[in-house]
């Protein structure tokens, strides 16, 4: 009896992932239909529902930063808090250095500078963009036993709540743009720009581009411009751009810009990341972020950074 419950338990999920998978594959045909294509691309003959598929699962952005757990770098660090009309508030300016040896990683702040209330006398961060930029760059203390697998990971906001409930959320918006996320109030489905029904909203582009040297697809998703005003109230992500390695569909760069007013929030955000290689890893090299936060209850925040790392090394 047992065994019989087994296979019908195999059967069951075999069928349930035979329709999933068809499902999938009938949604990339159907964005393939959606996309603008180069000549150029048109000429290579590119299998347009499997790039789209590549697409949809590519892992290499967010790996790119897990690779940032397992390696030593130095980072040039500029942090900028504004009033409304672009005068500073606050800021830090630092270099550090972070090393990894034994399984751990470790930070050394080399030099810092403060402009303003940057830190409260305990040396917390008193502005969110300051809490965002040290949860992808900095390391507070020892930190051990971490890797830079991604495989099978996903994010969830589940359980936590206030500040770390919002960075959990940052993070699913940051290193999976385009895909749905759970708990924001609003936008959770707007996001998902490649379900069918949503991605009616943009239009998709695809050419062959040379990016430093190398053959790269440009993909480009941009909100349409003749959208009436009830449909551009869907738009979360107004456009990405992103160079995926032509041989490998890594991610090579990738610019994009998100905004919201969703009355007891809004947000603009726009953020350029670049990439390189160190040996086998895909590391970003530069990151530049601009947004402009207003959430109930708490002060307009309007604050800007940029991240330069360099000099990656192996673990001692």
């Amino acid at each position: 009896m047992q065994s019989v419950k087994l296979c019908l338990a195999f059967l069951f999920l075999s069928v349930a992932c035979n329709a999933q998978t068809q499902e999938d594959s009938l949604e990339n045909e159907r964005l393939a239909k959606m996309i603008n294509l180069s000549e150029v691309v048109v000429r290579t003959d590119v299998n347009i529902p499997k790039f789209m598929e590549r697409v949809k699962n590519d892992s290499s952005f967010y790996k790119a930063f897990k690779n940032l757990h397992v390696l030593g770098f130095t980072s040039l660090n500029d942090i900028r808090i504004v009033d409304k009309k672009g005068n500073g508030k606050a800021g830090m300016q630092s270099r550090t250095v972070q090393t990894r040896a034994y399984g751990c990683r470790t930070m050394e702040i080399v030099s810092e500078t403060t402009q303003g209330d940057f830190y409260d006398k305990k040396r917390n961060y008193n502005y969110y963009t300051a809490e965002l930029y040290a949860g992808l760059f900095f390391t507070n203390g020892r930190i051990c036993g971490e890797n830079n697998i991604v495989a099978g990971t996903s994010f969830s906001a589940r359980g936590k709540s206030g500040t770390e409930k919002h960075k959990e959320q940052l993070k699913m918006l940051f290193f999976n743009p385009g895909k749905k996320i759970p708990g924001i109030p609003f936008i959770g489905e707007k996001i998902n720009i490649f379900d069918p029904d949503v991605a009616e909203l943009y239009d998709f582009s695809i050419d062959q581009v040379d990016y430093e040297g190398k053959q790269a697809y440009l993909f480009t998703v941009k909100a349409k411009e003749d959208l009436s005003s009830g449909k551009r109230n869907k738009i979360v992500i107004d456009n990405m751009v992103t160079w995926f390695d032509a041989k490998t569909m890594e991610v090579m760069a990738r610019n994009y810009k998100l905004s919201y007013d969703a009355g007891v929030y809004d947000f603009d955000v726009q953020m350029e990341v670049e990439m390189t290689k160190f040996g086998e890893y895909l590391v970003p090299k530069t990151l530049r972020y601009t947004g402009n936060w207003d959430v109930i209850l708490k002060k307009r925040e309007r604050g800007m950074f940029t991240a330069t790392l360099f000099d990656f090394k192996a673990e001692q």
